[in-house]
């Protein structure tokens, strides 16, 4: 995939990570841009959460580079990644006793000095989060009381009052209803709109088409292919990865992806 370095926010180059025997990715090369949702996609097991913590530094790469702009992101502190770089997990059920305004509060630690209070601008911009994220009206909420999909809004507000260039999100529609799945990828897609470069591993290829601007698809720690959902999710591809067949219908909102089990012997 032919890539313009100038608008690239990050560039991971041949990263690979091994855990003692397992090679869990080898190879993976992926851009992230201003601007765009990159979807990861790949059945379970093939290395998407395993990316997402690289690039956030949960996890040292075995082999590669990824690098901000011109900064190596090897040679940052955890700090400043964190300033650049949000992460947003898979939704924990873990009970969280803070108000959902002190939650979001917790994205501003990257840019606070040590032992400081929280500054006029920190408390300006997690109402700016709040309200960006559709949660205004849960800030004064029990964090523990949401519905998942509430959950995810706050998790995203937290993540954006860290002010980041890149968001990356670990399957955020994960255990939603519909309707609130439709609602989390909506607030994707107005975050990148707003400048910022998203990356998200996502399980849904359906939603993948529809929601990601470029997909990166990964197979047994490899990637398959990359680039635009349609010139991508081909029925040969999904085939090949998923085992099931894939074809686009064409409908008065637009293509869709929808999919049946691959003819028998």
């Amino acid at each position: 995939m032919a890539v313009d370095v100038d608008v690239v926010d990050l560039w991971a180059t041949d990263l690979a990570y091994r855990v003692e025997s397992a090679q869990l990715l080898r190879g993976v090369s992926v851009a992230i841009r201003s601007g765009r949702v990159t979807g990861v996609l790949g059945p379970n097991g093939s290395g998407k959460s395993t990316l997402l913590r690289l690039i956030v530094g949960a996890l040292p790469p075995s082999a590669g580079v990824l690098r901000l702009g011109a900064t190596d992101l090897a040679r940052m502190s955890r700090r400043d990644r964190a300033r650049r770089v949000a992460f947003v997990e898979q939704e924990s059920q873990a009970e969280v006793p803070l108000r959902v305004r002190d939650v979001v509060l917790l994205g501003r630690i990257p840019h606070r000095p040590a032992f400081s209070t929280d500054s006029a601008r920190d408390l300006a911009l997690v109402e700016e989060s709040l309200e960006r994220a559709g949660a205004t009206s849960l800030a004064d909420r029990d964090f523990a009381t949401l519905s998942g999909g509430e959950r995810q809004r706050v998790h995203i507000a937290r993540a954006l009052a860290q002010t980041p260039h890149l968001l990356l999100l670990d399957e955020p529609t994960n255990h939603l209803d519909v309707a609130a799945q439709l609602d989390v990828l909506s607030l994707v897609a107005q975050v990148a709109a707003a400048g910022t470069g998203v990356l998200m591993a996502i399980h849904d290829l359906a939603h993948a088409a529809q929601a990601c601007d470029d997909v990166v698809v990964l197979d047994h720690g490899t990637v398959a292919a990359a680039g635009p959902p349609r010139e991508v999710l081909t029925p040969e591809l999904v085939a090949s990865v998923y085992g099931v067949h894939a074809e686009w219908v064409h409908g008065v909102t637009g293509s869709a992806l929808v999919f049946s089990p691959l003819p028998g012997p």
